[in-house]
């Protein structure tokens, strides 16, 4: 029963922080980079869903990042884009929900494993660092994925916006959540 909750809390996480995205960020986003937006975000939100529930989860985080992110793009994208690459959407969310779990993999051949549990101290320095690295991964990834439909002179600028806009988002969400955290903390009574 816990891992189905599990499951679904980062299901409507990762759904949750992807409308924000898609419905607040992108807007803006395509009319100051519009030849970008179609493939990255500058504040990707679910990037800190996939690094924090890969921190928490671990490698079982796959399949429900998989589903938020499927869930998210049959939501938020516009479906005369979605259905004329939807082979290509599927492997885009198999990269994106694979690519926290590699990096705590690789932190952890690295000997640093940072999985929730398995350290009494908590070093955000180090959960970030994974993040990071997920970021790099993905966006190699999602470059590779849609490399046949990004012009070539772009290339590089949308690989760069990935990086970025995961990392962003990566920072945005764990700030937002330690407020929420100590908000709960401090108002015990109000979080009810």
């Amino acid at each position: 029963m816990t891992v189905l909750l599990n499951g679904s809390v980062v299901i409507l996480a990762y759904a949750f922080a992807h409308g924000l995205t898609a419905l607040l960020i992108t807007p803006l986003q395509s009319r100051l980079l519009p030849d970008v937006t179609a493939f990255a975000s500058l504040v990707y939100l679910p990037h800190g869903v996939r690094v924090l529930s890969t921190w928490l989860l671990g490698k079982r985080a796959f399949v429900p990042l998989c589903l938020g992110a499927f869930l998210s793009e049959a939501l938020f994208t516009p479906a005369e884009f979605r259905t004329s690459i939807e082979p290509l959407i599927l492997l885009s969310i198999a990269v994106g929900a694979a690519a926290a779990p590699l990096a705590f993999e690789a932190m952890a051949l690295a000997g640093r494993r940072v999985y929730a549990g398995q350290r009494a101290d908590i070093h955000w320095k180090w959960l970030l660092l994974a993040g990071a690295l997920a970021s790099v991964i993905n966006s190699v990834g999602q470059s590779l994925v849609f490399s046949g439909h990004i012009l070539p002179d772009h290339s590089l600028q949308v690989l760069a916006t990935y990086a970025v806009g995961d990392i962003i988002g990566l920072v945005v969400t764990t700030l937002a959540l330690m407020l929420i955290f100590r908000w709960i903390r401090l108002f015990p009574n109000r979080a009810r």
